[in-house]
C-alpha cells in the first residue's frame, strides 16, 4: 500500500494558495491510490518539540558514541518519532508559501529537528547519505511577485525557498521531485486566481500520473 506524506506549512487555511494546489495534488494522488494512505502534517497544529538542551545533548552523545540519558533518550525518542512519518511514506508532498524569501519558520522548525545523524541521514569521512532514497519528492509552492529570469527579483539572488527545499530533499536522498510554484499571488484578485488556477491544474496532472 502507497503512503503520502502531506506536510503543510501554511497558516492561512482555506485561503493558502500553496495548499491549495497540495490538497490538488493530494486528492487526485488518492483517487489513483484509492487503498493509499494520507498523513497530514501540519506544521501550525503539530506539537512540534523544542531542540533544547537535552535533544542536543543526545545529538553530541550520539555523536561520540556515548549512551544516553533517560532525558535525552525522550528527547531523541521524540525526533525519530516525526521523522519515521516520513520514513513511512512514498511520496512527501510540501506546501510551503514563501516567507522573506524564505520557508515558514515552523517549517524550518520541523526541517531542524529531524535533520540528524541516523534519523534522516548518515555521514562518514567519504561524506552525507540521505536515508530517504527511493521516495518522491513533491513541492507546491506559493509566491507573492515573480522570481522569474530578467526580473529584479530573480530566483538565482532571491529564491531561498524552492533551492532550500530542493536542497533538503536531495541531501536526505529525496532526489526524484516535482516543483510546482505559483507566483504573483500578492498583484490581485485576477493574478491571485490564475496562479491557484494554472497550480492547480498541474497539481492534478502530477497526481494522477
Amino acid at each position: 500500500m502507497a503512503n503520502l506524506l502531506y506536510v503543510s506549512s501554511s497558516p492561512r487555511g482555506d485561503r493558502s494558495v500553496s495548499q491549495a494546489i497540495a490538497g490538488a495534488y493530494a486528492d487526485a494522488w488518492r483517487t489513483r491510490n484509492p487503498a493509499g494512505g494520507v498523513d497530514i502534517l501540519d506544521v501550525w497544529t503539530e506539537d512540534l518539540p523544542e531542540f533544547g538542551p537535552d535533544a542536543l545533548a543526545a545529538k553530541y552523545a550520539g555523536l561520540a558514541g556515548e549512551p544516553l540519558s533517560a532525558g535525552q533518550q525522550r528527547a531523541w525518542d521524540a525526533l525519530k518519532a516525526i521523522a519515521k512519518r516520513f520514513h513511512d511514506a512514498d511520496v512527501v508532498l510540501i506546501a510551503a508559501p514563501m516567507w522573506n524569501f524564505g520557508v515558514p519558520y515552523k517549517l524550518k522548525q520541523l526541517i531542524d529537528l529531524i535533520s540528524q545523524k541516523d534519523i534522516l541521514f548518515r555521514f562518514d569521512e567519504n561524506g552525507f547519505d540521505g536515508m530517504l532514497k527511493g521516495k518522491k519528492g513533491v513541492l507546491a509552492l506559493a509566491r507573492g511577485i515573480s522570481y522569474g529570469p530578467g526580473e529584479a527579483t530573480s530566483e538565482e539572488e532571491f529564491d531561498f525557498q524552492k533551492s532550500y527545499l530542493l536542497m533538503w530533499l536531495k541531501f536526505v536522498g529525496i532526489t526524484d521531485v516535482e516543483t510546482i510554484v505559483a507566483e504573483k499571488t500578492l498583484l490581485g484578485p485576477e493574478a491571485d486566481a490564475a496562479a491557484r488556477e494554472t497550480g492547480i491544474a498541474k497539481a492534478r496532472e502530477l497526481g494522477a500520473r
